[in-house]
């Protein structure tokens, strides 16, 4: 069996002069690991939604994954917000990959959220073609899949001009660097890092061999933000490190907030 080998997440423990509180000197920690993929060049074929052989594809059938339509509309006239999408048919699957954003369709307040978070019993996720509209003007447009945003995805203005346009993986921004233990199949994967515009930006998150989280955490502008959360083989949570809430503050010093043992017994508590 092939082993994990990696750099601490934390390098060096000191303690400070007043206290026994634990301090997390700053590093750079990763696997050792073949050279990275870049999602870019993993998948081109993801900008067709109906994933077919057949010669006529089945209506609301996206990835082979059978949908039902949907809209929401807020508003009246030219201030009129529509949002067109397409759930789950299958309304109790729940969200398996690990994006920053999940998007889904909410039972009870009746719209499209977006969060990091996803409860079946509450709504549907998103999956297919997506369209939005101020009036009578698309403001935007992409592909979901199961959830997280999918394809290229276009931005416009009022003018019906682009303003952005960005690809996805399966909610990982496609300049995102990804490593796998078997980097033939690739299906295993070992670490993915987070990039938009040539900057880590968003959720990185390194794996065991076994698919257990080993380490995750956020990179806002190529800073380390929030709390960073580290976890042993078996999934059992290990230590979590606060970093600073906003990138560029050098005002705050990382800090070990919370420590387990092997067993799940806290072992330090600030």
């Amino acid at each position: 069996m092939k082993k994990l080998f990696f750099l601490l997440l934390i390098p060096a423990v000191g303690f400070a002069q007043q206290g026994n509180e634990p301090r997390v000197q700053e590093g750079q920690f990763t696997f050792d690991t073949d050279k990275p993929f870049k999602l870019l060049t993993l998948d081109e074929k993801i900008d067709e939604p109906i994933a077919t052989k057949k010669k006529k594809p089945k209506p609301k059938t996206f990835y082979g994954i059978k949908t039902k339509k949907g809209f929401t509309r807020k508003g009246f006239g030219d201030k009129m917000v529509l949002e067109l999408f397409y759930v789950l048919k299958n309304k109790k699957e729940k969200f398996t990959g690990f994006a920053r954003d999940i998007y889904w369709y909410d039972y009870t307040r009746r719209e499209v959220r977006r969060t990091s978070t996803f409860d079946p019993s509450k709504g549907v996720l998103l999956h297919g073609p997506y369209k939005k509209l101020n009036g009578q003007v698309v403001v935007e447009e992409g592909i979901f899949y199961k959830g997280a945003k999918h394809g290229r995805w276009m931005r416009f203005n009022k003018q019906d001009l682009v303003e952005d346009k960005s690809k996805f993986y399966k909610g990982w921004p496609k300049d995102s660097y990804v490593t796998y233990y078997d980097p033939n199949e690739r299906k295993h994967l070992k670490e993915v890092t987070p990039v938009e515009y040539n900057e880590k930006d968003g959720y990185y998150y390194m794996f065991y061999e076994n698919g257990a989280v080993a380490v995750m955490g956020e990179y806002q502008w190529n800073e380390k933000v929030g709390d960073w959360i580290e976890n042993y083989p078996n999934g059992k949570r290990k230590r979590v490190i606060a970093y600073p809430k906003e990138p560029f503050n050098k005002n705050i010093t990382p800090f070990i907030r919370k420590e387990w043992d092997t067993s799940g017994k806290e072992i330090y508590s600030k």
